[in-house]
Order: C-alpha cells, then structure tokens, then sequence
C-alpha cells in the first residue's frame, strides 16, 4: 500500500489522515470557522506520529465535493500547496464515496446510498455498489430531499446526515428506514479510497486539482432572493 495524505473539510468535521500500510492515522477537528486554521497542525501531527516527512508520501487525496463550497475550496487549497512543494500527485474524490466507504467499514454493506446535508432544504446524494472497488449506480446530484430516489437493490442501506437533517422528508420510505444519520465525510476513508484511485492512475498535477461542485449559484443578490422567493410563493398558492 502505498503513503497517502488525506484532507476532508466539505462539512462541519475536518478531518485529515495519513495511510501507511494497512494502518491509518488520522486528526479531526469540529467547527467549519476553523477548517483553515486547523488542516496544517493536523498534517504536521500525523507526519510525525508516523515518523514521515511530507517526501515520503506519495500522493495527497482530499474530499472535492460535493459538500459546502468554502471547505472543498479549503481542502483542494491546501492539498494543491503541500503537492506544489512536495512534486506529488493529488487525487480529487468525491465525499459520498468516502461516506459509501464508512457505511461498507461499519456495517458490511456493499449496496450504499449516501446522503449529505447540502443545506437550503436541500441534499446531496449517491448510490454506490462494491464489488471489489466503488462502482457509480448513480451519480451525485443536488435534490430536494423529497426527490432522492435510488435505484432497486438488494440490500441497499442508507447513511449519511441528510437523514438526520431532513427526517420528515425522508419518513416512510423504505430505502430511509435504519439509515446511519451519523455518517458524514471523513478522511479516513479517502485515503484508503486514494490508495487505488493512486494505483489506478488516477492522480492529477497540483494544477488540475479542481473542487466538484453540483450547486451553480452559491450566494444570490438580495434582489435575486427576493424573485426566488416570491416565486416559491406563487408556486405554493397555485
């Protein structure tokens, strides 16, 4: 197996990691307003716990979305420096797979729908088999959480705080019942899921590294809300 540097801040929990081996160390830090301030220190104590220096890694893998804007541009940033300085190839990957990963670790499954709290009564969300590695069933996309609709499969279970955050949404619906609500991105995974992206030749020069984003329009004019919302209006009395 080879080294990889690992950095996830797409939600409230940033986490880093470091895979030598079989065996990950990893950091986690709670707070969005402190992603930036924590990812370094977290690098700096996992290389030396494992008595490394950033040469030795060989590949720097970080959750590129979908997740909130300002921590996939966060973790890509700072990913893009360390590959910059080192020579090392980055390895952008998406977050609900890193999530379909945890949900596989805990609980064995191999058919994973994974849901994330995309804010603005909305979720991100995926379906994943395993079969030896991660294949797409289907792809990230933006919904309300009333539109999440996986394809069938046998033993699909669901993870994710999409869940949590939306649980009138997702009431009585088959695929919802016993969902890990506290299953969010973690590095963790992404290094282990960076570890065959690697091998795999999936690695980019630091340059090409670039944040997946599924929402087209973060931040609107107050002139712009105002038409959303009175649209949503309209569209509710009619």
């Amino acid at each position: 197996m080879p080294i990889i540097l690992a950095i996830e801040t797409s939600s409230e929990l940033a986490s880093c990691a470091l895979l030598c081996g079989d065996h990950v160390l990893a950091r986690e830090s709670g707070g969005v307003r402190t992603h930036s301030q924590s990812v370094l220190p977290m690098v700096q104590e996992l290389l030396a716990e494992a008595r490394l220096t950033l040469a030795d890694v060989e590949g720097i893998a970080f959750g590129a979305g979908p997740g909130s804007f300002t921590g996939v541009r966060t973790a890509c940033g700072v990913a893009q420096g360390l590959a910059f300085g080192a020579g090392l190839p980055v390895l952008p990957l998406v977050t609900l797979e890193a999530m379909a990963e945890a949900c596989r670790a805990k609980t064995g499954a191999t058919e994973v729908l994974a849901v994330l709290d995309a804010r603005m009564n909305e979720v991100y969300w995926a379906q994943y088999r395993f079969d030896g590695a991660w294949q797409v069933v289907a792809e990230p996309a933006l919904s309300s959480p009333e539109a999440v609709q996986p394809l069938p499969a046998d033993g699909l279970t669901a993870c994710g705080n999409g869940f949590a955050a939306y649980p009138d949404a997702f009431a009585g619906k088959d695929f919802a019942a016993g969902a890990d609500a506290g299953i969010v991105p973690h590095a963790r995974e992404l290094a282990r899921i960076g570890a065959a992206a690697l091998a795999a030749g999936q690695g980019v020069p630091a340059a090409q590294a670039q944040p997946l984003y599924l929402r087209n329009k973060v931040a609107y004019t107050s002139a712009e809300r105002q038409v959303i919302n009175a649209a949503k209006a309209e569209g509710k009395s009619a």
